[in-house]
């Protein structure tokens, strides 16, 4: 999963980027700071694995990863050029999902490009510019496809209608998630490219000993579908310096939750891109967790492990991570009778323990 980390000058997008991945992205207190984006694989804290791991004697772990990508900050006229806009608008376009950093924050010492901290300002700058950036992509699109449609080609008849509306949208503000895929274009919005169909996710960086989302941003966030949460990028720089035992003891000191702003983040992003975690793991062997959309079958999952081992899937045997752990073994929870066997259309469960058999 590609994550763009995105937002005005200043706003704290490095200063992120590095206390969560200590990627080592430059940062500093002037625009445009990042200008190539920064990319850092950052791994999934996950407990669960760890007590597998533990449970199993596994000689090896793998845990989910997600690449964060910072891209240098959006300034308005990003959509025309502006601070080389058009460049990092193309960034955010290779991305699954767009984590929108807005300064909430009141250190005088950070100056911002428009001189006074204003969060929902700062908003509407960098979704208009998504907007009209995704309005001139979808002009382009429906040219091309208004010429396939006139052939008399169903899918291409679908997609010009919903482009159509799309277009609509954009024009009234909308994103181009507020319109609804087209059933017989399935390919439509994947062709579309569109920024505002990504799902968003707002990382308000507040000040030291905050804990809350502003009611405004958070009321924004619900009214557009996304999901918003509230960290001191300075505090989390400050955490990812130190080691575990220390940074418990500031956060303790700072009244600040044990999740990480990893953990923290992954959560969110999980709950916005609506994925599950499962596992498969041998006995001393290899651990590994392995993400899955809500929903997903174990015929998914074996195709999530390789192409070869879901096109020869025979049947999965599944157990709970909790009950894998309480019985010690594989072996114990066959006699237990709680090892179960699953057809490749069981819906897999988050936190599931994978065996596929092919």
């Amino acid at each position: 999963m590609k994550v763009g980390i995105v937002g005005m000058p200043n706003a704290g997008k490095s200063t992120l980027f590095n206390a969560l991945t200590r990627g080592g992205a430059q940062t500093g207190d002037y625009p445009f700071t990042t200008i190539e984006p920064n990319v850092a694989v950052a791994e999934v804290p996950d407990e669960r694995l760890d007590r597998l791991v533990e449970t199993l004697n596994s000689s090896k772990v793998t845990r989910a990863t997600i690449d964060f990508h910072d891209i240098a900050g959006l300034v308005k006229g990003a959509s025309e050029g502006e601070g080389l806009g058009n460049q990092f608008l193309a960034s955010i376009r290779e991305t699954d999902a767009i984590c929108h950093v807005v300064r909430a924050h009141s250190d005088e010492g950070v100056p911002h490009p428009d001189g006074s901290v204003d969060p929902i300002r700062d908003i509407e700058t960098i979704e208009t510019e998504l907007v009209l950036a995704d309005f001139d992509q979808t002009e382009r699109r429906l040219e091309r496809v208004t010429k396939q449609a006139r052939s008399g080609d169903a899918e291409a008849i679908a997609e010009k209608e919903w482009l159509e509306r799309v277009k609509d949208a954009l024009a009234e503000g909308r994103p181009v998630r507020s319109v609804p895929a087209p059933e017989s274009a399935p390919a439509a919005v994947r062709h579309l490219q569109a920024l505002t169909s990504k799902p968003m996710l707002y990382v308000v960086n507040v000040d030291e000993g905050e804990a809350e989302v502003p009611a405004d941003i958070a009321r924004h966030a619900s009214d557009n579908g996304a999901v918003a949460i509230a960290l001191s990028h300075r505090i989390e720089g400050e955490l990812a310096e130190l080691d575990p035992t220390e940074a418990e003891e500031m956060r303790e000191s700072y009244g600040i939750e044990s999740d990480s702003g990893l953990e923290k983040l992954v959560k969110a992003a999980w709950e916005l891109l609506g994925l599950i975690t499962f596992f498969t793991a041998g006995e001393e062997t290899e651990a590994v967790a392995r993400s899955l959309p809500r929903g997903g079958t174990s015929w998914d999952a074996a195709g999530t492990i390789h192409t070869d081992i879901q096109d020869g899937f025979v049947k999965a045997e599944v157990i709970g991570w909790e009950e894998l752990v309480e019985f010690g073994s594989y072996a114990a929870a066959r006699d237990a009778g709680r090892l179960r066997i699953e057809g490749r259309d069981y819906v897999v469960e988050d936190g599931d323990v994978i065996t596929i058999k092919v």
